[in-house]
């Protein structure tokens, strides 16, 4: 197990020289340093990684900017262990996924260093959790089991100093009379929702909260029709009365959080950075205002692989943030079909 939070690379980074670098340590000055020192370590340690690699005919040794890194299909969560080699899971946290569908597994080292990378996101973005009601209304994922979202909601939760935090299910009766307490109070209040929750809440239970913010973390699950982004919230906005509709873009292969706190835009916390890349070629990246493929740089993700393309289309916008858009077409295409072991 690592003994700090990047213990394990400093031997690139200082060459042996014993030094603690830490994940929230991490900035735009010494962002690309460490990406690359991770990236050497992974493809060394990590054999998933290394031999899609080698499949690709990379060369790890020419790589000598961040813009070069090979991007790993997320996919492969699903049909292999991504690990390193040296280390073994504390946890293994399972996507939540549709009926029938193959979900991602993520095995997670180092719990610790997942806690480290959501409290500093969330402290950058909010602030204190102890200043907030948190509240929960996440059953898919509860009822799924082994959910890094419900971990992080969890952990949130007992840090506040609201005693009405805490997991709703799908009592909206009860949630809707709490909501309706903490607003009669002007308590600070966050509830944390899947998207068909809380439309499901928006209908049954129509309110006037001004002051509430709604995290809202995507996915009907199948249990209704798609829809964009900009719909739900509008939805949300007119029957629940809160001018804070915010949205979380995490996942479960991922160790770190994206925030939308206004105009669907998403900014990532200093460790964490997105690429978007040609539909149809990885290595090439797309202009500001263009869509493409998501593909993600989480430096948290030191255990497992640090670079992942996703299935989603973004766009990236001028000053760095990012839109999410929708889903790539076929993007239950497995990523072993890449590389055949």
């Amino acid at each position: 197990m690592t003994q700090s939070v990047f213990l394990c690379v400093e031997y690139y980074i200082l060459e042996k020289e014993y030094k603690s670098l830490g994940l929230l340590d991490i900035n735009a000055e010494n962002f690309n340093s460490v990406a690359l020192s991770i990236f050497r370590y992974q493809a060394d340690n990590c054999s998933i990684y290394r031999q899609f690699i080698k499949h690709m005919s990379v060369d790890v040794n020419t790589i000598k900017e961040i813009d070069d890194i090979p991007y790993l299909p997320i996919d492969f969560f699903k049909s292999h262990t991504v690990l390193n080699n040296r280390e073994s899971a504390q946890v293994i946290f399972k996507s939540s996924g549709t009926t029938g569908n193959t979900t991602s597994q993520h095995h997670v080292a180092d719990v610790a260093l997942y806690q480290k990378s959501f409290l500093g996101a969330f402290d950058l973005f909010y602030g204190n959790p102890s200043d907030y009601c948190i509240l929960g209304l996440l059953p898919s994922y509860i009822e799924q089991g082994d959910s890094s979202l419900v971990f992080m909601v969890n952990e949130l939760i007992s840090k506040s100093n609201f005693p009405q935090s805490g997991f709703y299910l799908d009592d909206y009766q009860k949630l809707f009379d709490t909501l309706t307490s903490l607003k009669d109070r002007k308590a600070p209040t966050i509830l944390f929702g899947v998207t068909y929750a809380l439309l499901d809440l928006a209908e049954q239970f129509p309110m006037d909260f001004e002051d509430l913010i709604i995290l809202e973390t995507g996915g009907m699950k199948g249990r209704r029709k798609e829809m964009i982004r900009a719909e739900l919230h509008n939805i949300l906005n007119i029957r629940i009365g809160t001018r804070h509709i915010h949205s979380e873009y995490g996942m479960t292969e991922l160790l770190s959080q994206a925030y939308a706190r206004e105009d669907e835009i998403f900014y990532c916390p200093p460790w964490m950075k997105i690429k978007i890349k040609d539909l149809h070629d990885p290595k090439a990246d797309v202009r500001v205002g263009k869509t493409g493929r998501i593909h993600v740089m989480d430096l948290a993700n030191i255990n497992s692989c640090s670079f992942i393309a996703t299935h989603d289309l973004g766009q990236m916008q001028e000053d760095g943030g990012f839109k999410v858009l929708g889903r790539v077409d076929h993007s239950d295409m497995r990523g072993c079909n890449l590389m055949v072991f």
